[in-house]
């Protein structure tokens, strides 16, 4: 069976792309707001065994998003992507328990890499 990624971005144009790359090899699932992904993680049928998720969103931004999220999901490994270069907004996510990070635009063979060595370690 696939492994199952949760995509969290604002931004449609990151999703679409994130699909393209990761999506011969994992099971997709697209979210564009924290809201919606914490919606995603509680109501999908099938677990999800990883989330990328961007830092830099409206209204509940992925800092906050991964602090719902341990609430109920907090065995699910998290990869951040940001857009920013502040060193602070990758410190607060690895502190909180993000397994990596990956800076955007990021090239497809990095996610890929990034994601295969989060699922080797399970």
């Amino acid at each position: 069976m696939r492994k199952r990624i949760l995509v969290v971005d604002d931004d449609n144009m990151n999703l679409m792309r994130t699909k393209m790359i990761l999506g011969e090899e994992y099971v997709v699932i697209l979210a564009e707001s924290g809201m919606d992904a914490l919606e995603k993680l509680k109501n999908e049928s099938e677990k999800v065994d990883m989330v990328l998720l961007d830092i830099d969103m409206p209204g509940m931004n992925g800092i906050e998003t991964f602090e719902h999220m341990k609430d109920f999901a907090a065995d699910i490994p998290v990869i951040f992507l940001t857009a920013s270069g502040l060193e602070e907004d990758v410190v607060s996510a690895i502190r909180l328990g993000a397994v990596n990070y990956l800076k955007k635009p990021f090239r497809p063979r990095e996610l890929m890499k990034r994601v295969a060595q989060e699922f080797a370690k399970q």
